[in-house]
């Protein structure tokens, strides 16, 4: 079985990871604070907080912002459920908006419609590491008084106009180093900003509203104080040590990604019901999943040609969920047509960086045979 998806580890993490245990020093600490300066510089940005994961940050992030009880957040729902969820673990009411049919990202029209008088803030998703349309949505933020609030889950070093998804161009962005992520250690978390208020209070938030930090506690006493309620998300050192031997190589598995999904632009040039992705020229995708659009037949044409696959060999999955059709958010009648059909007619094919040319013949061949 061709897998969907697979970090890619070396013994370089092997030997960042046995050098925290020997150090003694295991959770928050040294190794986080350097992922936190090398994160920071590679998106350009400030501030860098790492948290637990991408969920937690975007979570502590509405907290820091002060969005809460009564509160609305637009949002989309072609997104992992995470989206909407850290709007609710929050206290606040998550708005779905529907999304652009070439990009996948929130449509900056549809997210107009959607603001209310309750709305504190924006939730853009950058796609399976497609850029979304960050001008417009800036520029409707500002005119409407709204933070902008990036979930660069799967966005590690895409580009938007040039520029890497991160710097950020809201009020943050919110990063994932699951597995299913190109830059990943297991699970954990960044939030990017130029607000050094905002990035001071995230650091006291993931760690239960703590005065100090701990390194500054390691370098001799300090009592500390708890100046609010915060939460337990914290990054451990093993998980810092990895992430930053993974960011180091980051530029070549992007390479080496971007490569991939260039060849399987061209082995399904013409395939018949087959429409591969579509980047606009100002931005540059890290293809953190390749995904293809069966146009026609809806999710049962969808799901019939994913049985087919699986049955020869090649795992693959539905493209991206919709959130608002999941129990908890059903109950909002809303009406989404780009984001349905996109979520009923999309395919994630298997891409990862030790994916062999001829192993990704034999998903093209396979998908070629079924997909009619």
């Amino acid at each position: 079985m061709i897998p969907i998806a697979k970090p890619y580890f070396g013994p370089e993490e092997e030997a960042a990871a046995a050098a925290v245990l020997r150090s003694g020093w295991v959770t928050q600490g040294p190794r986080v604070a350097e992922f936190e300066t090398a994160f920071a510089a590679y998106v350009g940005a400030p501030h860098a907080v790492a948290l637990s994961s991408c969920t937690t940050a975007m979570h502590a992030t509405f907290v820091a912002l002060g969005i809460g009880a009564g509160d609305e957040v637009v949002c989309p729902s072609l997104s992992f459920i995470a989206t909407a969820n850290s709007v609710v673990h929050a206290g606040a009411v998550p708005v779905f908006a529907d999304v652009d049919e070439r990009t996948m990202n929130l449509s900056p029209a549809a997210v107009e419609r959607a603001i209310g008088p309750r709305t504190k803030a924006i939730l853009v998703a950058h796609q399976v590491g497609m850029p979304a349309d960050l001008d417009e949505l800036s520029a409707l933020a500002r005119a409407r008084g709204l933070a902008l609030v990036e979930d660069a889950a799967c966005a590690v070093g895409a580009r938007y106009h040039g520029v890497r998804v991160g710097q950020p161009h809201g009020v943050a962005a919110a990063f994932s180093f699951h597995p299913r992520k190109i830059l990943s250690c297991g699970e954990g978390g960044m939030v990017t900003t130029a607000d050094a208020a905002l990035a001071e209070r995230l650091r006291r938030l993931r760690h239960h509203g703590m005065s100090v930090s701990d390194l500054a506690r390691h370098r001799g006493y300090v009592r500390e104080s708890y100046v609010e309620i915060g939460f337990n998300f914290r990054m451990t050192d093993l998980q810092a040590a990895i992430a930053l031997v993974q960011l180091g190589r980051l530029d070549g598995m992007l390479a080496r990604r971007r490569a991939l999904a260039s060849r399987y632009d061209q082995l399904l040039g013409g395939a018949a019901g087959v429409e591969t992705p579509s980047v606009p020229g100002d931005r540059e995708h890290n293809y953190q999943t390749y995904m293809v659009r069966l146009r026609g037949g809806g999710a049962a044409r969808r799901d019939a040609v994913l049985e087919k696959l699986m049955a020869a060999g090649v795992s693959t999955r539905p493209g991206v969920m919709s959130a608002h059709r999941e129990p908890p958010y059903a109950s909002r009648r809303v009406e989404l047509p780009v984001t349905t059909a996109l979520a009923d007619e999309t395919l994630a094919l298997p891409l990862y960086h030790e994916l062999s040319e001829a192993d990704q013949d034999r998903v093209v061949a396979a998908l070629r045979a079924v997909a009619v």
